[in-house]
Order: structure tokens, then C-alpha cells, then sequence
């Protein structure tokens, strides 16, 4: 069976911010205040072309990934789990003020997430250094 629930209606950028996380703890934005949600954003040493280009290599290197929407400062993937694929919303938003990549990764269903969403950007995180 898959749990692949419905794609959220609220992605993308809008005036500068991702959407916030909901109330569950199965979600993390660099963007949110509170504890619960928050994670740093991604930093890069490259060009912000070089930086989102390296991403997308990235994103396309993991498994059970499809990149849905692109353009030159945001993307969104769908992460899916290997045992019920659960499917993972992942926005990635250029932030070229800041210089910095913005992130936001939620889970579509349930409530806990064990994890799986802050330690998928700390992955990403590694491996763009």
C-alpha cells in the first residue's frame, strides 16, 4: 500500500518566505521561529547559478526522488520512503539577498516524522559543502 496523500496546495515562494510548517512536529523550515520546526539554511561558497545547479545533482543522487517544479531560484522534489512510500514535500528557495538556499521539507501524512525530514537537509547540507 502507499501513502502518497495528496499534494499540498501552499508550496512555492511567496513574497520571500516558503509556507510555514503546520502545527505537526513532521516538518522543518528555515523560515520558522520555533524550535520544533526550525533548521538553518543551506550556505554555499559558489555562484547562487553554481549553488542551485549543484543542488539539483544532488536532490537527482537520492533515491525514490522526483524534481516536480524548477526555475533558477526554487525547487520542489517529492522524497518517497522506501517501506510504505510516505511521500515527502521539499522545497528549496535561492534566497539571493541573504545568499543563502532556504528550505522547507514536510511530510504530507501523519504526525511524527522520527526525524526523517531534518536529517534529509542535513544530508543535502553535507553533501552541497
Amino acid at each position: 500500500m502507499v501513502f502518497t496523500g495528496k499534494r499540498p496546495n501552499n508550496l512555492g515562494v511567496n513574497d520571500g518566505k516558503l509556507a510555514p510548517c503546520p502545527n505537526s512536529p513532521n516538518c522543518v523550515c528555515s523560515q520558522s521561529t520555533d524550535a520544533v520546526h526550525k533548521i538553518t539554511p543551506l550556505s554555499f561558497r559558489s555562484t547562487p547559478d553554481q549553488a542551485i545547479a549543484n543542488l539539483k545533482k544532488i536532490i537527482q543522487s537520492l533515491p525514490r526522488t522526483k524534481i516536480i517544479t524548477e526555475n533558477q531560484d526554487y525547487l520542489y522534489a517529492e522524497f518517497k520512503s522506501a517501506l510504505l512510500g510516505f511521500v515527502d514535500d521539499v522545497e528549496f528557495y535561492l534566497d539571493r539577498n541573504a545568499n543563502v538556499i532556504q528550505v522547507r521539507s514536510a511530510s504530507r501524512l501523519g504526525q511524527s516524522d522520527l526525524g526523517v525530514n531534518r536529517q534529509r537537509i542535513e544530508t543535502i547540507r553535507e553533501k552541497l559543502k
